[in-house]
């Protein structure tokens, strides 16, 4: 029972972090139709980003409580900004012009810049691995039986409150704001949205800035908790994002949620009672046989064709 709740709270702080990458994902499907296949490369430069403020800083785990907690939220900040900057031009410069082209067309383009932002953070920053000491350490004993400790560490607990926190805004955001107004309007025809006056453009370039700025936030909690990036991070943390927002239901954001945290789970409860090398065949075995009998996903929503 204490490994169990042990791989539980493994399982749904991983599942936070893919969550959030799932996130953008299913925010871009949803208004434009198109698998942005950039995002786990932008969710990659945006640990590279918080990486650099962190060394930076001088932030280790040997600094004051009060400054850890101010540096790491202007770290946060700072990397969403930039992260946010990155997906606005590549929006701007790779995927505009061609959206009015055949479907195939922006698909190619964003595969051609995962591999751009991938061999560019290699040259700039090398293709060793980047580690990082711990910052934020420290944690409780949930439970303690038979010699096994069932612990949850601070880091755990801020992974999964962050990203409550973050799913929380976002619904609200689209629910309850012109800006979410405008992106709903756009989901269902871009054409009639731009006819009753909503900046189809503009509305599209948010929506990219704030799927970066969520990856941002991703990017930095991997960090945390793992300690340790380099230049393909993006390529792996993306595909299995990706699985995720289609498994819960690609263009809900719920669903992209419900998506992050299954496949967390999969991966961690596979890893932790079977083999860890085949965890991902796991993971994807399950997707298919969820999208057998339902195609959508678990919360997505059947597409209907107007004629």
């Amino acid at each position: 029972m204490e490994y169990f709740l042990q791989q539980l709270i493994n399982g749904i702080t991983l599942g936070s972090i893919y969550g959030l990458i799932a996130i953008g994902y299913t925010m871009v499907y949803g208004i434009i139709g198109m698998i942005n296949f950039a995002h786990g490369d932008i969710f990659m430069v945006g640990s590279f980003i918080a990486l650099i403020m962190i060394i930076a800083l001088g932030l280790t785990a040997g600094s004051a409580i009060a400054v850890i907690i101010l540096s790491l939220l202007l770290v946060l900040v700072l990397a969403m900004v930039l992260t946010s900057a990155w997906g606005w031009s590549v929006e701007r410069i790779a995927y505009r012009p061609l959206r009015g082209s055949f479907r195939l067309a922006p698909l190619i383009t964003a595969i051609g810049m995962s591999i751009i932002l991938q061999n560019f953070v290699q040259i700039a920053q090398g293709a060793r691995v980047k580690p990082l000491q711990p910052i934020i350490t420290g944690g409780y004993t949930v439970m303690d039986s038979g010699g096994f400790a069932v612990q949850v560490s601070n880091i755990q607990i801020l992974i999964v409150m962050t990203t409550v926190i973050l799913m929380v805004a976002f619904s609200l955001l689209i629910s309850r704001t012109s800006l979410g107004r405008a992106q709903r309007a756009c989901e269902q025809d871009r054409r009639m949205a731009s006819l009753l006056g909503i900046d189809v453009d503009r509305t599209i370039s948010l929506t990219f800035v704030m799927g970066a700025a969520l990856a941002a936030v991703a990017g930095l909690m991997y960090l945390l908790y793992y300690g340790v990036i380099d230049f393909f991070i993006g390529f792996v943390a993306g595909v299995k994002a990706f699985t995720a927002a289609v498994l819960g239901g690609i263009g809900s954001l719920p669903g992209a949620m419900l998506g992050g945290l299954l496949l967390g789970l999969i991966e961690t409860f596979w890893s932790g009672y079977f083999s860890v090398e085949y965890k991902d065949v796991a993971a994807f075995s399950i997707l298919a046989i969820v999208l057998i009998f339902l195609p959508s996903g678990l919360l997505g929503r059947p597409e209907v064709e107007k004629v």
